[in-house]
């Protein structure tokens, strides 16, 4: 009866993990039981899954395009330029002339495409260059929205077998369907080659960590789990929330990530208990009141500075943000169920499998004597390894004062090298917005068909503004879609960039209101690429001071109630502020400043994009948490116990340091993957990702953190007497006792 009583006033994690070691083979049946009925459930839900909706005016003409009966047809166009770098006008050239008379019978013979306009037929004057060395060639996929990717291969194998027979002349293609599917094809063989890299890769580190194949494949075990049934919880998710790869791909790194690292934890301390001579039941106990409840308390600070993104109001955002909260969450349950049960069941059989020229160091728990010495250094002169530590933060952090949100253009983001790039590239430059047009939608505010002579007059008008700003008229098209007309106006610049938008704000705040807005009963709205772009980022500018307000305010909140003090959770919140800082800082200088653009393969368009920064500072403060939730649970446990604040920074320091090194080689490891992409956006979240997370673990955790712990002493864990009404342990639990009494305050210097 007293052993039934003491296990119920233990925590809820020790009781969970105390009965899955109780318990071990329902609880390890249960978890693949959880997984496989998350994996199956999403056929249970057949339908349609939910899409997702553009921000801000661009977001209103997407709505009413979807209200209609039929879609906006895929428009394409096609470059014939002479190979030469001095070629002949196209009116002079026969080369020029018999490529674009062979394509414009080629593409119409194809019985795919409709409105085929070509530069030698009558009235095709504006689609000839200025300098009349380029013409281009138009054209509309046919069919209904079934039949277009069938119509639109027809259509590129048309194109492709011209440029076959015409070596001399340049006939590449670009434009709604081309580039997207450039895009497509380019984020999926990018993510495709970051996980078949970063997962052999995370093999080997584990390898060298544990010395042993059983324990390599724990870590390994539960975070694939945990993903595969997230994946599942998600097909179900995406009938209500919009789930895109890009999500997909960032859930399957983040529970990679936290999944090995809950792993690492756990592991690390049950290796360090049974070491002492402890046995296996007592040893798990112990690693799941410490490091279980280090685990806990990370993942459910994660989870909730995630929620974070939920206040920008992007659809985008919303399937990120549940898709992380889900696997971090069934990463945080497996940690304290399924994992102990495992370690039960497996007992000293999980060193089976041994390297021999690492399982001897390796499956011993030994404190890092690089990590001690460094910890030792700093307390004897806190002031001035810690004032140099931040000095040399600050110094990096100081190009992000000037950093310039601005989201790559397709042709800012994939290299040359992909043919569809390239072609717009040279539209571009030969046809200012032909590649990447505005989209105007008008509509009737009653429900009508808003195609009446009042709004082609406006129509008219507006073609007359137009070509008074330079862009051929020609350029100019108006194509109805059920009871809308849509208008594709070209904009100058690279899509996304300063004259992109200065054209798209005279566009909409100048052009529309002096011509359609003089019509009464009819509404428009703006989109396209540089509209969507535009939007998303002023959205996130306007939403972010909330975002950061909330993760911080409920990451003080969680630390205050976790560690009970005011102390830890100001220095912890500081020291993330100033890492992610100086990731700002390298981000800016390499990429929007252009240093080492060689190096990593890529070429500066003069911004960062515009999402990075939020979601950055969302994941980088949420995932740094676990090292120093982790670190400071060891430096208050060792506190606890020895009463000197000194030695408890240096033992937690070093005790901490092996499982927070390999935690952080993982996650460096495999965010240094995406540099190796092709886009420059997978290049900077590498980038910025990886250096934020190498500067938590070596100049935060061993410098900044133990100078400020100790310069604040004994305060460090203080809480003033109005807040001791805050749930939680006063002191945590040491490995050979339920409680620790409260240490004397040391008598103030004179």
């Amino acid at each position: 009866m007293d052993d039934l009583d003491s296990r119920a006033r233990r925590p809820v994690i020790e009781r969970a993990a105390g009965w899955s070691v109780r318990h071990r083979i329902s609880a390890i049946a249960g978890w693949f039981a959880l997984v496989a009925v998350a994996v199956l459930s999403s056929a249970l839900l057949p339908g349609e899954q939910a899409h997702s909706t553009d921000p801000g005016e661009s977001g209103r003409a997407q709505q009413v395009l979807r209200q209609q009966d039929g879609y906006v047809p895929v428009v394409e166009s096609v470059l014939i330029q002479s190979r030469e770098p001095q070629g002949r006008r196209i009116n002079d050239d026969p080369r020029l002339r018999a490529a674009a008379e062979d394509l414009v019978v080629s593409l119409r013979r194809t019985g795919a495409v409709t409105g085929v306009r070509s530069p030698l037929e009558p009235g095709g004057q504006p689609l000839i260059s200025k300098d009349g060395r380029s013409g281009l060639v138009t054209f509309q996929i046919a069919g209904v929205l079934d039949e277009v990717k069938p119509s639109y291969d027809a259509a590129v194998q048309a194109v492709e077998a011209v440029a076959h027979r015409h070596p001399q002349v340049r006939v590449a293609q670009a434009g709604d369907r081309s580039l997207a599917v450039a895009v497509d094809q380019g984020i999926q063989n990018d993510f495709k080659r970051s996980e078949f890299i970063s997962l052999p890769l995370t093999v080997v580190i584990l390898l060298v960590v544990f010395g042993s194949l059983v324990a390599a494949g724990i870590p390994l075990l539960l975070a694939l789990s945990t993903v595969a049934g997230t994946f599942g919880l998600l097909q179900i998710v995406a009938h209500w929330v919009p789930i895109n790869s890009a999500t997909s791909s960032m859930v399957l790194l983040i529970g990679v990530a936290v999944g090995i690292d809950y792993s690492l934890f756990y592991l690390r301390r049950a290796r360090e208990e049974r070491a002492a001579g402890r046995d296996i039941v007592r040893a798990l106990e112990i690693t799941a009141r410490t490091s279980g409840h280090a685990v806990v308390v990370s993942g459910l600070t994660v989870m909730l500075c995630l929620a974070g993104l939920l206040f920008t109001g992007l659809d985008n955002f919303r399937g990120l943000t549940v898709g992380a909260v889900l696997v971090v969450g069934l990463a945080m349950i497996g940690s304290v169920t399924v994992l102990p049960a495992l370690l039960a069941l497996l007992g000293r059989r999980v060193d089976s499998g041994r390297i021999p020229w690492l399982s001897r160091r390796r499956t011993a728990a030994v404190e890092s004597r690089l990590w001690s010495a460094v910890a030792h250094a700093v307390v004897r002169r806190p002031r001035l390894w810690g004032g140099t530590a931040a000095l040399v933060l600050v110094v990096v952090a100081l190009p992000a004062f000037g950093m310039r949100l601005q989201d790559a253009a397709v042709t800012d983001s994939l290299p040359r090298s992909v043919p569809t790039v390239d072609a717009a590239i040279r539209m571009q430059q030969a046809f200012p917005g032909a590649a990447g047009p505005a989209r105007v939608v008008v509509w009737n505010t009653r429900g009508d068909d808003v195609d009446s002579p009042a709004v082609r007059s406006a129509l008219d008008d507006l073609r007359r503004h137009i070509t008074g700003g330079g862009v051929p008229a020609g350029l100019l098209a108006v194509v109805k879609v059920d009871r809308v007309l849509v208008v594709r106006v070209p904009l100058p610049g690279s899509g996304t960039d300063a004259t992109s938008n200065r054209a798209l704000r005279t566009l909409r705040d100048d052009v529309l209101p002096a011509t359609l807005g003089k019509v009464g009963g009819i509404g428009y709205a703006v989109s396209g690429r540089t509209a969507v772009a535009y939007d998303f980022t002023t959205l996130v500018d306007s939403r972010t001071p909330f975002v950061f307000a909330f993760v911080l305010i409920l990451a003080f909140v969680l630390l205050v109630i976790a560690f009970r003090s005011l102390a830890v959770p100001a220095v912890s919140i500081a020291l993330n502020l100033l890492s992610i800082g100086a990731a700002y800082g390298v981000l800016t200088w390499v990429f929007q400043d252009g240093h080492l653009s060689s190096l990593l393969g890529f070429t500066s368009y003069g911004g960062v994009v515009g999402w990075l920064p939020l979601f950055m500072f969302v994941m980088l403060f949420g995932l740094s948490m676990d090292y120093h939730i982790f670190i400071l649970s060891r430096i208050r446990e060792r506190w606890a116990a020895t009463a000197d604040p000194r030695d408890a920074i240096t033992d937690g320091i070093a005790g901490s340091a092996g499982v927070v090194t390999s935690a952080a080689v993982i996650m460096t490891v495999v965010f240094t993957v995406f540099i190796t992409l092709s886009a420059i956006e997978y290049k900077m979240l590498g980038v910025g990702m990886a250096v934020a997370v190498v500067i938590d673990a070596t100049i935060v955790r061993g410098i900044l953190l133990p100078a400020a712990m100790t310069l604040l002493g004994a305060r460090t864990w203080g809480l003033p007497r109005s807040l001791r009404w805050l749930p939680g342990a006063s002191t945590p639990a040491g490995p050979d006792h339920d409680h620790v009494p409260q240490p004397a305050a040391p008598e103030p210097a004179r």
